[in-house]
């Protein structure tokens, strides 16, 4: 993980210089880029294993540069960078294909942490996985990372497989959105718990007519149930 290219995208340079000098005490390469097309050119050239990726941005938006580098099927995980909050809805909508979100103005040891978080799902999702988890319709496969309801393959995000996962293996058990987002999401952080809420929603419509359900215990947290 630490050698990894990072590439930043952000049309601040004091944000650039900042997360770059925080990263690369990490161990990490990084390359900077101010705008979307450039963002675009880089991800070719460079192929980073993660892009931090500004939503405001001059030539193309972060929503769009999201959007064409999964159209082309890149590989590199994205973690967006937002300042409004309305934003979040449409980034955690996922049919962009991010892989998480941070909020502006953040504390750049957090930055670290989640894309350091990110890059070791992604180690995970590498290796074989356990044997497959049969929950009544449903049928959860680690290794190949699939989900079947009865005998449809569900069309799943990566996190919101990581998520439907760590639920099914605490099936019947509450779990706090803190647990949820330092198992499925791999970090400890205890502010932005929202973008737990959203991958449930995207999760319940995928699961609609199965009986395995996602519970809000409100106060606490959620548990799967079947």
């Amino acid at each position: 993980m630490p050698s990894d290219l990072i590439l930043l995208v952000d049309d601040e340079p004091s944000i650039l210089q900042l997360a770059q000098m925080y990263l690369e005490r990490e161990g990490f390469r990084v390359k900077s880029v101010g705008d979307g097309q450039a963002a675009l050119e880089a991800a070719s050239t460079h192929r980073p294993a993660l892009i931090v990726l500004d939503v405001m941005l001059p030539k193309l938006d972060g929503f769009e540069v999201c959007k064409r580098l999964r159209q082309r099927d890149d590989p590199a995980a994205i973690l967006m960078l937002t300042a409004r909050d309305e934003d979040v809805d449409k980034i955690l909508g996922l049919e962009l294909g991010a892989d998480d979100y941070l909020t502006k103005p953040f504390n750049p040891r957090e930055l670290v942490a989640r894309v350091k978080a990110i890059l070791r799902r992604g180690e995970r999702n590498a290796k074989a996985g356990p044997a497959p988890l049969q929950l009544a319709d449903l049928t959860i496969d680690p290794a190949s990372r699939e989900v079947r309801l009865g005998a449809r393959t569900l069309d799943l995000r990566t996190q919101e497989f990581d998520l439907l996962l760590t639920l099914a293996q605490a099936r019947g058990r509450v779990l706090t959105r803190e647990q949820l987002l330092q198992q499925a999401w791999g970090f400890d952080f205890y502010g932005q718990t929202r973008t737990v809420d959203v991958h449930v929603a995207h999760l319940r419509k995928k699961l609609e007519g199965s009986s395995v359900k996602i519970e809000t215990i409100t106060g606490v947290g959620y548990k799967l149930v079947v």
